[in-house]
């Protein structure tokens, strides 16, 4: 049995995780975050001294990260000894560091494995920045959610990170491996100037039109 792969991309702040996860609410669908699962990956290898600018040693430490992917409810989890990560995600080491991890071909491997085995028991709506691209090239639910530069920056700022958001977009844009790029067949969601609840609305009309 096949089930349905909602995929929401776009860059940094652009609202696409609060997003993901109404509609996934509205739909009795599981929220993947997989934005969480590189956060988790970036933030076990400063936990244990590895060097997030060393790719051998990102590659060399990958398989023994102390990290599991699993669910709380119907939304996904990141554990590391027992404990759910949160708060430690959001820390301003991990922001400096992660769009540099998930540069390396070997952490998005193995987290695109980890990510496409939720869909195997289950209908998703996953967020991220490579979803429809190379996550689930061949679904029929695809968005690309973002908003101006400027609104962006307002938001993080809103949320107390500073960090650069035209970086963020450059690193995320020019990595090698599964770059942020809109899916040629992906509906571009513009919400500079929408409410939450707007968004939501249309992609969900949009995802019942094909189902």
């Amino acid at each position: 049995m096949s089930f349905p792969a909602i995929a929401i991309d776009g860059p940094a702040a652009s609202g696409k995780s609060t997003v993901a996860g109404r509609i996934a609410a509205r739909l009795n669908y599981t929220f993947i975050n997989t934005g969480a699962m590189y956060r988790a990956v970036a933030w076990r290898l400063l936990q244990t001294g590895v060097d997030p600018a060393c790719v051998g040693g990102v590659e060399e430490a990958l398989p023994a990260l102390s990290l599991s992917f699993e669910k709380k409810g119907t939304v996904s989890a990141v554990v590391c000894e027992g404990r759910v990560l949160d708060e430690e995600l959001r820390a301003p080491s991990v922001n400096a560091v992660v769009s540099m991890v998930a540069a390396v071909p070997a952490v998005r491997a193995f987290l695109v494995g980890k990510q496409r085995e939720y869909n195997l028991r289950e209908p998703v709506v996953m967020e991220g920045r490579d979803i429809g691209t190379a996550v689930f090239p061949d679904s029929r639910f695809k968005y690309f959610v973002t908003a101006s530069e400027e609104v962006r920056a307002a938001r993080r700022a809103a949320e107390g990170v500073v960090d650069s958001i035209a970086e963020r977009d450059r690193q995320d844009a020019s990595r090698a491996v599964s770059p942020l790029a809109k899916a040629p067949d992906a509906l571009l969601v513009d919400t500079s100037d929408m409410t939450i609840d707007e968004v939501v609305d249309f992609i969900i009309r949009d995802i019942r039109s094909k189902l």
